[in-house]
Protein backbone atom coordinates (compact mmCIF):
# COMPACT_ATOMS: atom_id res chain seq x y z
CA UNK A 1 0.00 0.00 0.00
CA UNK A 2 2.99 2.30 0.45
CA UNK A 3 3.30 2.60 -3.33
CA UNK A 4 -0.01 4.49 -3.60
CA UNK A 5 -1.30 7.88 -2.53
CA UNK A 6 -4.97 8.69 -2.14
CA UNK A 7 -6.60 11.18 -4.47
CA UNK A 8 -10.04 12.52 -5.24
CA UNK A 9 -11.74 13.10 -8.56
CA UNK A 10 -11.92 16.86 -9.06
CA UNK A 11 -13.29 16.94 -12.61
CA UNK A 12 -14.55 14.68 -15.35
CA UNK A 13 -15.21 15.12 -19.06
CA UNK A 14 -16.91 12.69 -21.42
CA UNK A 15 -15.51 13.68 -24.81
CA UNK A 16 -17.31 11.24 -27.10
CA UNK A 17 -18.47 7.65 -27.02
CA UNK A 18 -15.77 5.89 -25.01
CA UNK A 19 -13.34 8.80 -24.48
CA UNK A 20 -13.00 10.33 -21.03
CA UNK A 21 -10.67 12.51 -19.03
CA UNK A 22 -10.39 12.76 -15.27
CA UNK A 23 -8.87 15.51 -13.19
CA UNK A 24 -7.48 14.28 -9.92
CA UNK A 25 -6.47 16.09 -6.76
CA UNK A 26 -3.54 14.21 -5.23
CA UNK A 27 -0.18 15.17 -3.64
CA UNK A 28 2.04 13.77 -6.41
CA UNK A 29 5.71 14.84 -6.12
CA UNK A 30 7.29 16.90 -8.88
CA UNK A 31 7.44 15.25 -12.31
CA UNK A 32 8.67 15.98 -15.83
CA UNK A 33 6.26 16.70 -18.67
CA UNK A 34 5.87 13.52 -20.70
CA UNK A 35 5.88 11.15 -17.74
CA UNK A 36 3.08 8.83 -16.62
CA UNK A 37 1.53 7.65 -13.38
CA UNK A 38 -0.36 4.53 -12.42
CA UNK A 39 -4.00 5.00 -11.51
CA UNK A 40 -5.90 2.39 -9.52
CA UNK A 41 -9.24 1.49 -7.98
CA UNK A 42 -10.15 -1.20 -5.48
CA UNK A 43 -12.24 -3.74 -7.38
CA UNK A 44 -13.64 -6.81 -5.59
CA UNK A 45 -11.00 -6.59 -2.88
CA UNK A 46 -8.10 -6.15 -5.29
CA UNK A 47 -6.31 -2.95 -6.24
CA UNK A 48 -6.33 -2.77 -10.03
CA UNK A 49 -3.94 -0.25 -11.57
CA UNK A 50 -2.83 0.78 -15.05
CA UNK A 51 -0.37 3.41 -16.39
CA UNK A 52 -1.65 6.67 -17.89
CA UNK A 53 0.31 9.59 -19.25
CA UNK A 54 -0.32 12.91 -17.57
CA UNK A 55 -2.08 15.55 -19.67
CA UNK A 56 -1.41 18.35 -17.20
CA UNK A 57 1.86 20.25 -17.17
CA UNK A 58 4.02 20.04 -14.02
CA UNK A 59 2.98 23.53 -12.92
CA UNK A 60 -0.75 22.81 -13.07
CA UNK A 61 -2.38 21.92 -9.74
CA UNK A 62 -4.62 19.03 -10.84
CA UNK A 63 -3.45 15.76 -12.34
CA UNK A 64 -5.25 14.78 -15.53
CA UNK A 65 -5.50 11.51 -17.46
CA UNK A 66 -7.16 10.84 -20.82
CA UNK A 67 -8.37 7.34 -21.61
CA UNK A 68 -10.47 5.15 -23.83
CA UNK A 69 -13.02 2.95 -22.10
CA UNK A 70 -12.49 -0.71 -22.95
CA UNK A 71 -15.81 -2.46 -22.15
CA UNK A 72 -14.15 -5.76 -21.24
CA UNK A 73 -11.22 -4.10 -19.46
CA UNK A 74 -10.60 -4.55 -15.74
CA UNK A 75 -10.28 -0.84 -14.93
CA UNK A 76 -11.53 1.65 -17.53
CA UNK A 77 -15.26 0.85 -17.17
CA UNK A 78 -14.91 1.63 -13.46
CA UNK A 79 -12.91 4.81 -14.14
CA UNK A 80 -15.59 6.09 -16.52
CA UNK A 81 -18.22 5.67 -13.79
CA UNK A 82 -16.40 7.86 -11.28
CA UNK A 83 -17.86 11.21 -10.27
CA UNK A 84 -16.42 14.31 -8.62
CA UNK A 85 -15.48 13.55 -5.03
CA UNK A 86 -14.88 9.82 -5.52
CA UNK A 87 -11.69 8.27 -4.18
CA UNK A 88 -8.97 7.12 -6.57
CA UNK A 89 -5.43 5.87 -6.05
CA UNK A 90 -2.36 7.15 -7.89
CA UNK A 91 1.23 5.95 -7.78
CA UNK A 92 3.46 7.85 -5.37
CA UNK A 93 5.72 9.08 -8.18
CA UNK A 94 5.68 9.58 -11.93
CA UNK A 95 7.84 7.49 -14.26
CA UNK A 96 8.95 7.36 -17.86
CA UNK A 97 11.58 8.82 -20.18
CA UNK A 98 9.36 10.20 -22.97
CA UNK A 99 10.44 13.70 -22.02
CA UNK A 100 12.33 16.60 -23.52
CA UNK A 101 15.51 15.26 -21.90
CA UNK A 102 15.47 12.56 -24.61
CA UNK A 103 14.88 14.93 -27.51
CA UNK A 104 17.75 16.37 -29.57
CA UNK A 105 17.55 20.08 -30.30
CA UNK A 106 17.19 20.76 -34.00
CA UNK A 107 15.12 23.23 -36.01
CA UNK A 108 11.85 21.28 -36.11
CA UNK A 109 10.08 19.06 -33.58
CA UNK A 110 7.41 16.70 -34.90
CA UNK A 111 5.00 15.14 -32.40
CA UNK A 112 3.05 12.21 -33.88
CA UNK A 113 0.13 10.77 -31.91
CA UNK A 114 -2.74 8.37 -32.41
CA UNK A 115 -5.82 8.28 -30.19
CA UNK A 116 -5.39 9.19 -26.55
CA UNK A 117 -1.62 9.50 -26.95
CA UNK A 118 -2.40 13.14 -27.74
CA UNK A 119 -2.47 13.83 -24.01
CA UNK A 120 1.23 13.39 -23.33
CA UNK A 121 2.12 16.03 -25.93
CA UNK A 122 -0.24 18.57 -24.38
CA UNK A 123 1.64 18.25 -21.11
CA UNK A 124 4.92 18.97 -22.89
CA UNK A 125 3.53 21.79 -25.05
CA UNK A 126 2.25 23.65 -21.99
CA UNK A 127 5.85 24.02 -20.77
CA UNK A 128 8.46 26.47 -22.04
CA UNK A 129 11.14 24.02 -23.15
CA UNK A 130 9.95 23.00 -26.64
CA UNK A 131 9.46 26.64 -27.60
CA UNK A 132 12.91 27.59 -26.38
CA UNK A 133 14.63 24.77 -28.26
CA UNK A 134 12.80 24.57 -31.61
CA UNK A 135 11.86 27.04 -34.35
CA UNK A 136 8.77 25.02 -35.29
CA UNK A 137 6.66 22.43 -33.48
CA UNK A 138 4.26 20.29 -35.50
CA UNK A 139 1.63 18.25 -33.62
CA UNK A 140 -0.01 15.52 -35.71
CA UNK A 141 -3.02 13.68 -34.27
CA UNK A 142 -4.51 10.64 -35.96
CA UNK A 143 -8.00 9.44 -34.99
CA UNK A 144 -10.84 7.41 -36.43
CA UNK A 145 -13.53 10.08 -36.50
CA UNK A 146 -14.00 13.77 -35.76
CA UNK A 147 -15.50 13.07 -32.34
CA UNK A 148 -12.16 11.71 -31.20
CA UNK A 149 -10.35 15.01 -31.85
CA UNK A 150 -10.44 16.13 -28.23
CA UNK A 151 -8.84 19.05 -26.36
CA UNK A 152 -9.62 21.56 -29.07
CA UNK A 153 -9.68 24.44 -26.58
CA UNK A 154 -6.25 23.54 -25.22
CA UNK A 155 -4.78 23.25 -28.71
CA UNK A 156 -6.28 26.62 -29.66
CA UNK A 157 -4.65 28.21 -26.60
CA UNK A 158 -1.28 26.74 -27.55
CA UNK A 159 -1.74 28.03 -31.10
CA UNK A 160 -2.57 31.52 -29.87
CA UNK A 161 0.41 31.59 -27.53
CA UNK A 162 2.87 30.43 -30.20
CA UNK A 163 1.57 31.92 -33.42
CA UNK A 164 3.96 31.22 -36.26
CA UNK A 165 5.90 28.48 -34.50
CA UNK A 166 3.16 25.88 -33.95
CA UNK A 167 1.18 23.76 -36.41
CA UNK A 168 -1.60 21.31 -35.58
CA UNK A 169 -2.55 18.69 -38.18
CA UNK A 170 -5.36 16.20 -37.60
CA UNK A 171 -5.97 13.09 -39.71
CA UNK A 172 -9.05 10.87 -39.76
CA UNK A 173 -9.24 7.27 -40.99
CA UNK A 174 -13.04 6.87 -41.08
CA UNK A 175 -14.61 10.32 -41.36
CA UNK A 176 -14.20 12.93 -44.07
CA UNK A 177 -13.68 16.48 -42.84
CA UNK A 178 -12.84 19.84 -44.36
CA UNK A 179 -10.48 20.59 -41.47
CA UNK A 180 -8.67 17.22 -41.21
CA UNK A 181 -6.61 15.13 -43.56
CA UNK A 182 -7.94 11.76 -44.67
CA UNK A 183 -5.89 8.63 -43.98
CA UNK A 184 -3.37 7.01 -41.66
CA UNK A 185 -0.42 9.01 -40.41
CA UNK A 186 1.98 6.56 -42.03
CA UNK A 187 0.41 6.92 -45.47
CA UNK A 188 0.32 10.70 -45.19
CA UNK A 189 3.98 10.68 -44.25
CA UNK A 190 4.92 8.36 -47.11
CA UNK A 191 3.12 10.38 -49.78
CA UNK A 192 4.42 13.69 -48.44
CA UNK A 193 1.07 15.17 -47.44
CA UNK A 194 2.09 15.88 -43.84
CA UNK A 195 5.22 17.64 -44.96
CA UNK A 196 3.33 19.66 -47.57
CA UNK A 197 0.70 20.82 -45.08
CA UNK A 198 3.34 21.75 -42.49
CA UNK A 199 5.40 23.49 -45.14
CA UNK A 200 8.64 21.79 -44.08
CA UNK A 201 10.39 18.54 -44.89
CA UNK A 202 11.60 15.86 -42.49
CA UNK A 203 15.38 15.59 -42.64
CA UNK A 204 18.19 14.23 -40.49
CA UNK A 205 19.74 17.70 -40.23
CA UNK A 206 16.64 19.63 -39.18
CA UNK A 207 14.17 17.25 -37.53
CA UNK A 208 13.51 15.37 -34.34
CA UNK A 209 10.35 13.27 -34.07
CA UNK A 210 8.43 11.96 -31.07
CA UNK A 211 6.17 8.96 -31.73
CA UNK A 212 3.43 7.92 -29.32
CA UNK A 213 0.38 5.77 -29.97
CA UNK A 214 -0.52 2.38 -31.31
CA UNK A 215 2.29 -0.04 -32.05
CA UNK A 216 1.47 -0.35 -35.77
CA UNK A 217 1.88 3.39 -36.32
CA UNK A 218 5.16 3.45 -34.43
CA UNK A 219 6.52 0.43 -36.29
CA UNK A 220 5.60 1.82 -39.71
CA UNK A 221 6.86 5.33 -39.04
CA UNK A 222 10.13 3.99 -37.65
CA UNK A 223 10.64 1.97 -40.82
CA UNK A 224 10.00 5.05 -42.99
CA UNK A 225 12.34 7.22 -40.93
CA UNK A 226 15.17 4.73 -40.97
CA UNK A 227 14.78 4.24 -44.71
CA UNK A 228 15.35 7.99 -44.99
CA UNK A 229 18.46 8.04 -42.83
CA UNK A 230 16.95 8.95 -39.45
CA UNK A 231 17.91 6.79 -36.47
CA UNK A 232 16.41 6.14 -33.05
CA UNK A 233 17.79 8.36 -30.30
CA UNK A 234 19.90 6.59 -27.68
CA UNK A 235 21.39 7.92 -24.49
CA UNK A 236 24.98 7.73 -25.75
CA UNK A 237 24.20 8.08 -29.45
CA UNK A 238 22.09 11.12 -30.40
CA UNK A 239 19.44 10.23 -32.94
CA UNK A 240 16.43 11.66 -34.70
CA UNK A 241 13.36 10.11 -33.06
CA UNK A 242 12.10 8.90 -29.70
CA UNK A 243 9.19 6.54 -29.08
CA UNK A 244 6.64 5.67 -26.44
CA UNK A 245 4.05 2.94 -26.85
CA UNK A 246 0.94 4.28 -25.18
CA UNK A 247 -0.75 1.95 -22.71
Amino acid sequence: MNDWIEGRVAGKRHWSEALYSLQIEAPLPAFAAGQYIKVALDVDGERVGRPYSLVNAPHEPLLEIYFNEIPEGPLTPKLSELEVGDRIWVSNKASGVFTMDNVVSRRHLWMLATGTALGVYLSILKTAEPWERFERVILVHGARNAGELAYGETIAEIQAAHEGSFSYISALTRDASETSLQGRITNLLENGTLQDVAGIDITADDSHLMLCGNSAMIKDVRAWLEAHGLQRHKRHEPGHYTTEQYH
